[in-house]
C-alpha cells in the first residue's frame, strides 16, 4: 500500500512531543495541515516525494507550538510601538525614555508608553502629572503601570478626557488627588477608561498593521495559538474580530485565535459571536471578567486586610452575587468562565462561583479557570482539581513584581503562598502558562525561565523554591495545559499522528542549556496549520 506523500518532513535527535517528561530522537511527517506520522528517520522516508520539503537538524529541540493562554491581543501590539519603561531605576530616567520616545515619533498625537515601576525607583515614590508635564506641557501622555491596573497621565491627558477635581470616582475606580484636590496624575482601575478611549481611537489601517507587526513577532517566538481575553470595556474598540476573520479569509492568519469577550451579564453578544466564529482558527471560546485588581495598588481582593494598611483588603470589582448570577446564567448556556482573580478573597469567591453553578446547573466539564493566582489561601488550593477549574498563571509576574514592596503590601504570614505553581499542580491542577501581554513581553522563554528557577526580582534569591516545577512540566502547561483548557486536546497541545501540525523548533536544545540561558532561546522554524510560518534567516 502507498503511503501518504509528505509536504514536510522534520527530524532531529531531540524531539519533545509532550507526551514524556523528555527528547527522544524523531522524525515527523506533515501533509496538508495535519501531521501524518512520527518514527525513525528512515521510516519517513516512505512519505518523502519529490515536493517534499526535508529538514534535518541535529541538537535542536522540536517540540509543539507554544499556546499562550492569556494576553491582550491588540493592546499588546499597540505596546510593541510605545515607550517601555520598565528599565527606568528613577523618576529622572523614566522622564528621560518618555522625552527620547515623544522625540523620535513627532506624528503621534498621544505619547503612549508602559510597564514603569516606582517600586523599583530609588524614591520609591509614585509619580504626578507635574513631573510629566515639565517634558510634555502641550502633548497627552497615557504611561501604564508594569501590572497595568493604573496609569499615569499628565495634565493635557486629564483636559483631553475631561478629568477635573470635580470629576466623580467611577464605580471601580479611583483619580489620584493631591494635597489641594486636584488630580495628581494618577489613575487607578475603571478610571483610566476615560483617557484610554481618547488615546485609543485608531483607523481601521493603523490597527492591521499593528496586527501584521504582532502575527510577525508571535511566529518569530513560536507561537501558534493565543487566547485574547477581555480587557476593559474603554479597550472594546480597539479589539477587532472582524479584523481578524479578514486575515483569516485571505490566508494571512498565522496563528490560532480564541477569543474571549465580558461576561457582563448579556450573553446575546456572545452567543452572536460563538454563532459566527468557530474555525479552527478563529473561534469564541468563553468569557472572562475582572473580580479584583492587583497588590500593589491594594486593589487585590484579600480575605485579610493589607499588612502595611490595615484598613483595607480591596474590594471586588462588582457585587458579589451579580458576579455569582452571572457564573450561573453563562454556564447554563455552555460557556467556559475566566476570573482574574490576585487576591486570596477573588480566588476563594472564583472558586465560590464555579462551585455555586454546579450546585445550581449540574456538574458538567465546563473548564473554567482562574487567572493569575498570585497569594492563595492554602486551603483554596485543592479546590482546583475538585472543581475542574484550570489554574491559569503568568510565572514571570513573580520576578516583575518588586518584592520587598510585594511582601510588604501583604506581610509575611501570606508570603508562602505567592505564586503556588507546583502546590496547585501536586493537587491536581491543570497548569495553563501565558504573558499577560502587554503586562508582560510576549516571549515564552521568560516564562518557562521563571517557572523553573522560581528566581525574584533581583534575579539572585529564589522566591519559595519548593515551588518550582520541572521544565518538562513548564513546556507541557504552554502547550498541553492550554489545549486541554481550550476543549483542543484532541487536536493540539502534543506531537501524535492526527492533530494539527503546530510545532516549533528550537535553535538550542533547552533541555540541555543551564536555565539561566533559556531566555536567550530563539526559535529556528514555526510551522502553524501544516504551514512554515517562520524560518530564522528568511523573509516571509
Amino acid at each position: 500500500m502507498s503511503q501518504q506523500i509528505a509536504d514536510v518532513i522534520l527530524s532531529s535527535n531531540y524531539v519533545f512531543t509532550g507526551l514524556s517528561d523528555g527528547p527522544r530522537p524523531a522524525s515527523i511527517a506533515i501533509a496538508d495541515n495535519k501531521i501524518i506520522a512520527i518514527g525513525t528517520a528512515d521510516e519517513m522516508k516512505a512519505h518523502a516525494g519529490d515536493a517534499t520539503k526535508i529538514y534535518t537538524f541535529t541538537d535542536q529541540l522540536i517540540m509543539p507550538g507554544f499556546h499562550d493562554f492569556h494576553l491582550h491581543l491588540m493592546d499588546g501590539a499597540v505596546s510593541m510601538t510605545t515607550a517601555n519603561l520598565f528599565s527606568a531605576s528613577s523618576l529622572e530616567e523614566a522622564l528621560e525614555t518618555v522625552r527620547e520616545y515623544a522625540e523620535s515619533h513627532p506624528d503621534t498625537s498621544w505619547v503612549i508608553g508602559s510597564s514603569w515601576d516606582s517600586g523599583y525607583w530609588d524614591s520609591q515614590q509614585l509619580p504626578d502629572r507635574y513631573a510629566l508635564d515639565r517634558i510634555l506641557p502641550d502633548r497627552p501622555a497615557l504611561l501604564f503601570h508594569a501590572e497595568g491596573h493604573y496609569a499615569w497621565v499628565n495634565s493635557k491627558a486629564l483636559e483631553i478626557a475631561g478629568i477635573h477635581r470635580d470629576t466623580e470616582n467611577p464605580p471601580y475606580g479611583i483619580i489620584g488627588k493631591d494635597e489641594h484636590g486636584e488630580p495628581d496624575g494618577i489613575l487607578y482601575e475603571k478610571a483610566m477608561d476615560a483617557v484610554i478611549r481618547k488615546a485609543y481611537d485608531f483607523t481601521k489601517e493603523q490597527k492591521r498593521e499593528l496586527f501584521t507587526s504582532f502575527l510577525s513577532y508571535a511566529a518569530s517566538l513560536g507561537i501558534t495559538s493565543v487566547h485574547d481575553l477581555f480587557a476593559t470595556e474603554s479597550m472594546e474598540m480597539l479589539y477587532d474580530y472582524e479584523l481578524y476573520k479578514e486575515f483569516e479569509d485571505s490566508g494571512e492568519l498565522t496563528i490560532r485565535i480564541h477569543v474571549w469577550p465580558a461576561l457582563n451579564g448579556n450573553l446575546d453578544y456572545p452567543k452572536q459571536v460563538r454563532e459566527k466564529y468557530q474555525s479552527d482558527k478563529l473561534r469564541l471560546s468563553g468569557l472572562k471578567q475582572f473580580i479584583d485588581g492587583v497588590v500593589t495598588a491594594r486593589t487585590a481582593y484579600m480575605l485579610e486586610p493589607y499588612a502595611d494598611q490595615p484598613d483595607s483588603r480591596g474590594e471586588t470589582s462588582f457585587p458579589e452575587e451579580m458576579l455569582k448570577d452571572w457564573v450561573v446564567e453563562a454556564d447554563k448556556e455552555g460557556f467556559s468562565i475566566r476570573f482574574h482573580a490576585i487576591g486570596d478573597g477573588a480566588i476563594r469567591l472564583a472558586l465560590d462561583a464555579y462551585e455555586n453553578a454546579q450546585k445550581v446547573n449540574g456538574v458538567r466539564d465546563s473548564r473554567h479557570s482562574i487567572e493569575h493566582i498570585e497569594v492563595i489561601h492554602p486551603d483554596d488550593i485543592h479546590r482546583f482539581h475538585k472543581l475542574g477549574v484550570t489554574a491559569s498563571m503568568q510565572p514571570n509576574h513573580m520576578g516583575m513584581s518588586e518584592r520587598g514592596v510585594y511582601t510588604e503590601r501583604i506581610g509575611m504570614e501570606r508570603e508562602p503562598y505567592v505564586f503556588t505553581t507546583h502546590s496547585l499542580q501536586r493537587a491536581g491542577a491543570t497548569l495553563a502558562f501565558g504573558t499577560d501581554t502587554p503586562i508582560d513581553g510576549l516571549n515564552p522563554f521568560q516564562q518557562i525561565y521563571r517557572a523553573v528557577t522560581r528566581f525574584d526580582n533581583g534575579g539572585e534569591e529564589v522566591w519559595n523554591p519548593d515551588q518550582r516545577i520541572s521544565l518538562a512540566d513548564a513546556l507541557k502547561a504552554y502547550t498541553a495545559g492550554p489545549a486541554y483548557g481550550s476543549f483542543r486536546e484532541h487536536e493540539l497541545g502534543t506531537l501524535e499522528v492526527g492533530k494539527l501540525a503546530d510545532l516549533v523548533v528550537l535553535e538550542q536544545n533547552v533541555f540541555e542549556i543551564p536555565a539561566e540561558t533559556i531566555p536567550e532561546t530563539n526559535v529556528l522554524l514555526t510551522i502553524v496549520d501544516g504551514k512554515v510560518v517562520f524560518e530564522k534567516g528568511s523573509e516571509r
